[in-house]
C-alpha cells in the first residue's frame, strides 16, 4: 500500500503552468507520468476554433500521454468564476454550448471523466431557480458524456476559497449527483472528491470515504495548509488514499497542488518516479 500502489495523473492547469499549453503534455512526461488532466483550457471561450483542438490533441499524442480528466467550460477559472451551468443568462448558455464540443474532444482523445462545475450563487437569483436550471444542465452533460462512454463529475470545492459555491461539502454535492443520476436514468453521474477542498471544509475525511467510495468517480489531492505537495502540510494523504482503495476505489488521484517557488518538475520528489507512470 502507500503512494506507490495509486494511479495518478497530473493535473495540467495548476502543474507545469509555467509553461505553454501545448509544452506541457511533454513535461509531465519528462517528469515521469503517462496521465494527465486539464480545466477547461480556453477559458475565453466555450467554442474554440477546430485547430486549437487538434494542436492539444497532437501535444498529449506526441508526448505519450492520456487526457483522463477533462472541466466543461466553468468560467474564469483560475479566477473569479466557479464554473457556469447554474449562472442564469448568458453563462448558461455558454455552458451549453460547450457541452458537445468538450464531450467530442474527450471522445478523440480517450477521455472518460468530465468534470462539471456547479457555478458561484448570483446576487438577485432566486437560488431555486439556479438549482433548477443547474439540473436541466446537468443532465444535457451527463447524457453527452454518456454518448462518448465517459462519466459525468460533480465537484465539492471549500467554503474560505468559494464562499458563494453551494457545494462546499460531501453530501451537497452528492445530493446533486443523485440527482441527475435519478433525472436521467444513467447512473453516470459520480463524485469527485477532492481531499483538499474536504479538509477545508473541517470534514471527517476517513467517514467521507467510507460514506461515498462508491459513489466516487475520481480523486484529487493537494496538502494542507497551502495546497502544495504531500508532505507540505499535514494532511495523512498516504493513508487517506489507501482507506479510499480498501473501500474499494480503483481509480486514479489527479495532483491538483500548487508547485510552491519552484520548477512543477521539481515538485514530485514525494513520488517515487516508477510510481509516476499510469497502470
Amino acid at each position: 500500500m502507500g503512494y506507490p500502489d495509486q494511479r495518478f495523473d497530473v493535473n495540467l492547469s495548476i502543474l507545469f503552468t509555467e509553461l505553454p499549453l501545448l509544452e506541457r503534455p511533454a513535461a509531465a512526461a519528462a517528469a515521469g507520468f503517462t496521465a494527465v488532466e486539464l480545466w477547461w483550457p480556453w477559458i475565453e471561450t466555450p467554442t474554440p476554433p477546430q485547430a486549437d483542438l487538434d494542436a492539444l490533441k497532437k501535444a498529449l499524442d506526441d508526448a505519450g500521454t492520456h487526457l483522463v480528466g477533462l472541466n466543461f467550460y466553468a468560467g474564469q477559472l483560475p479566477g473569479p468564476d466557479r464554473g457556469a451551468l447554474s449562472v442564469p443568462g448568458e453563462e448558461s448558455d455558454r455552458f451549453r454550448a460547450n457541452i458537445e464540443v468538450a464531450a467530442d474532444f474527450a471522445a478523440s482523445v480517450g477521455c472518460t471523466a468530465l468534470n462539471a462545475l456547479y457555478g458561484n450563487r448570483v446576487e438577485g437569483a432566486d437560488p431555486q431557480v439556479q438549482d433548477a436550471l443547474a439540473l436541466e444542465n446537468l443532465v444535457l452533460a451527463a447524457r453527452a458524456a454518456d454518448r462518448v462512454g465517459a462519466i459525468l463529475l460533480v465537484e465539492a470545492l471549500n467554503k474560505p476559497e468559494s464562499p458563494r459555491y453551494p457545494l462546499v461539502s460531501a453530501p451537497a454535492a452528492i445530493e446533486v449527483v443523485d440527482r441527475v443520476n435519478a433525472a436521467t436514468g444513467l447512473g453516470n453521474a459520480k463524485f469527485l472528491l477532492d481531499l483538499y477542498h474536504l479538509s477545508m471544509n473541517g470534514e471527517d475525511l476517513s467517514q467521507v470515504i467510507k460514506a461515498y467510495a462508491a459513489k466516487t468517480g475520481h480523486v484529487q489531492i493537494a496538502d494542507n495548509p497551502g495546497r502544495g505537495a504531500p508532505g507540505t502540510g499535514s494532511l495523512p494523504l498516504e493513508r487517506l488514499l489507501d482507506e479510499l482503495k480498501d473501500a474499494g476505489y480503483t481509480g486514479r488521484v489527479g495532483l491538483e497542488y500548487k508547485p510552491g517557488d519552484r520548477p512543477s518538475a521539481e515538485a514530485f520528489d514525494w513520488l517515487p518516479e516508477t510510481a509516476r507512470a499510469d497502470r
